[in-house]
């Protein structure tokens, strides 16, 4: 049988351009790795410059559909899959402020100062305003994981981001309804939003839940992580179709799946969806910043220069009102991490995606898609590149300097062993003499003894750097038994049965943690630390994970127990320590590191007096209060 190819050029079409915005993407992010600069902002760069090259005209409509319908919902619930509830429980009505009241304070702020400032007709820059309030970390927070910043902080920005999309969505077709029927009603706006965003939240729960009984009552890697994208892309087809928000559907279904579908995975489920999902979103999100790049008009920049500055100008400000304003009803956020949600409410897809949809009969509808391209440009290339120095500025990453030491000697230890090593290869190659060889071989093995030393005592002097080390040792060793145990099966050594068997036994060790830290740090010692001293320390329930973490990382036996007390009434929890000889000042340390104090307000009356307060009164609490005492026994059960 003959192919006509004459059909299916347009197929090949598509597929070409695909093909090569895929190496484009993969090019850019070899070289932005070696740049050391935002991923996402060197493609927006790229996709800038290809705008030079001839091409045809594309379509505004079909770029928007193809943006909000094929690559937003993988990429938000790529997010939404990895947020775990127990991290967004805790900051839950922060986010729900910026997400909501902050999403409608910025619609109503930027639209007011760009009708005043760039003489825009007020429905008309309220349009503006909605499209403009959805924030895109993607570049910060791929920076954050680089960094290794707070995991708090990460998920405030991308719950932020996730809620705040579909708000602004609900939002942006609100004032363009009224904008183009010049006619608002209070009532049935409040009531339009609840219904859309309600209803898109209902969807997500109920395909969320559907999805994760099938992947719990199977065991198959493939068919579970195809029932994932079922979801991602099923949760928001349904929702649109409805009328109600597919955005929030995903998310919703997104939470939802991500912190019930694993349960009822194996561990090599989990290691085959993480992995899929993890390579779609960089897929989605290479494809979106080249849009980005490519779909922006430049001379349309250059003539509305003016009110572009506007517009940044009303953006910023909404966002510092916003950040400043209702970060202050967050529990514990401070200054630093606050300029950095300030500075990190870039724009990206979503503005993109809805500034494509503005439809011709609104006033000015030009100048505001020239406004929204120049606000998104800022964001990501002011913002995304000055994110990484600003993070260092504030010092977001706190090393210590056992840390530093530790890598500075390390860095001296490899690249000593790697002129050894050349050394050797040229005197075997003949390239430099026996004699030489002999004479330099001796000092240059006495200095690797000499920095393996240096190395050494650095690493025992703090437990933790030894115990990141042991465990990324470890993963490392985890990966190569799975490399090892594929290749065997591809030669046919063993059956596709023992595979999955032993595969199974790598990925549950590389999901959970195989070991613990103290049995971590022990292993392969004959002999256990004897415990000759017990510490209790009172501190407060919100730093229990953190001082957990902390101790544990030192390889030191914790249990908790709650208590209460005091005269706040606040719930506290005492550690009890195992402490081998000489660790009492590690743990100390730990401690302190992990433990914050904090200001909370007495506002109950005074006992002795019964009688109510002026004013609440700020008390610092907080930190750890620690007691040592020696023991002559000590068992674990």
């Amino acid at each position: 049988m003959q192919i006509d190819l004459e059909t299916f050029s347009p197929i090949f079409q598509v597929e070409e351009i695909i093909i090569w915005l895929l190496l484009i993407a993969s090019l850019v992010a070899i070289a932005a790795n070696r740049l050391r600069i935002p991923y996402t902002v060197g493609l927006v760069l790229i996709g800038l410059a290809l705008t030079v090259v001839p091409r045809q005209e594309i379509d505004s409509q079909d770029v928007s559909t193809i943006i909000m319908a094929l690559l937003v919902p993988p990429l938000v619930f790529e997010a939404a899959f990895y947020l775990r509830l127990d991290d967004l429980r805790r900051d839950l009505e922060l986010i729900l402020l910026l997400a909501v009241p902050g999403v409608i304070l910025t619609t109503l702020l930027v639209g007011g100062v760009v009708a005043w400032g760039a003489g825009i007709a007020l429905p008309s820059a309220l349009v503006f305003g909605a499209l403009i309030a959805a924030t895109d970390p993607v570049a910060v927070v791929a920076l954050f994981r680089r960094l290794g910043a707070p995991k708090r902080l990460q998920v405030l920005l991308e719950g932020e981001s996730l809620f705040n999309d579909g708000t602004a969505i609900v939002m942006f077709g609100l004032m363009v309804t009224i904008a183009e029927t010049s006619h608002f009603s209070l009532t049935e706006s409040v009531t339009e939003f609840l219904r859309v965003a309600g209803g898109g939240i209902l969807v997500g729960l109920v395909l969320g839940m559907l999805i994760s009984h099938l992947i719990g009552r199977i065991d198959d890697p493939l068919v579970e992580t195809t029932l994932t994208t079922v979801l991602a892309f099923g949760a928001y087809i349904s929702a649109e179709l409805l009328h109600f928000s597919g955005v929030l559907a995903v998310v919703t279904a997104g939470i939802l799946n991500g912190n019930v579908g694993p349960r009822g995975m194996s561990a090599t489920t989990r290691v085959v969806v993480f992995n899929f999902w993890e390579y779609f979103a960089f897929i989605a999100n290479s494809l979106i910043f080249l849009v980005i790049g490519l779909v922006i008009d430049i001379h349309l920049l250059f003539e509305n220069w003016e009110a572009i500055g506007v517009a940044i100008l009303a953006v910023l400000g909404a966002r510092a009102i916003s950040i400043y304003g209702f970060s202050f009803f967050g529990k514990d956020i401070n200054w630093k991490w606050r300029h950095i949600m300030y500075w990190g409410g870039l724009r990206g897809a979503i503005s993109l995606a809805l500034t494509l949809t503005i439809p011709a009969a609104i006033a000015g509808a030009e100048g505001l898609k020239a406004m929204a391209f120049g606000v998104v440009l800022f964001t990501l290339l002011v913002q995304g590149f000055s994110m990484d120095w600003l993070s260092r500025k504030l010092k977001l990453v706190e090393r210590t300097h056992m840390q530093e030491e530790y890598e500075r000697r390390h860095a001296r230890f490899v690249a000593a062993r790697s002129g050894y090593e050349y050394l050797q290869r040229m005197s075997r190659q003949g390239l430099i003499s026996e004699h030489t060889w002999q004479r330099l071989s001796k000092i240059l093995e006495r200095q690797n003894e000499i920095l393996v030393d240096a190395v050494r005592d650095v690493i025992t002097s703090d437990p933790t750097v030894e115990a990141e080390e042991l465990d990324t040792a470890r993963r490392e060793a985890l990966r190569a038994q799975r490399t090892a145990l594929t290749g065997l099966l591809r030669d046919g050594v063993i059956s596709e049965e023992t595979y999955s068997q032993l595969v199974g036994e790598v990925d549950a060790a590389l999901t959970e943690q195989g070991l613990t830290w103290p049995e971590l740090l022990l292993a392969g010692n004959s002999t256990r630390l004897p415990v000759n001293q017990m510490m209790a320390a009172v501190i407060q329930e919100p730093d229990l994970e953190n001082a957990l973490n902390a101790l544990n990382k030192i390889g030191l036996t914790v249990i908790h127990l709650p208590s209460s007390g005091g005269f706040l009434a606040r719930r506290n929890v005492t550690l009890l320590i195992g402490l081998p000889e000489g660790r009492e000042q590690a743990a100390v340390q730990a401690l302190q590191r992990s433990c914050r104090k904090r200001v909370e307000y007495l506002s109950e009356p005074f006992r002795e007096s019964h009688l109510p307060l002026a004013a609440p009164i700020p008390v610092t609490i907080g930190g750890a209060t620690i007691f040592t005492f020696e023991v002559e026994d000590y068992e674990e059960f």
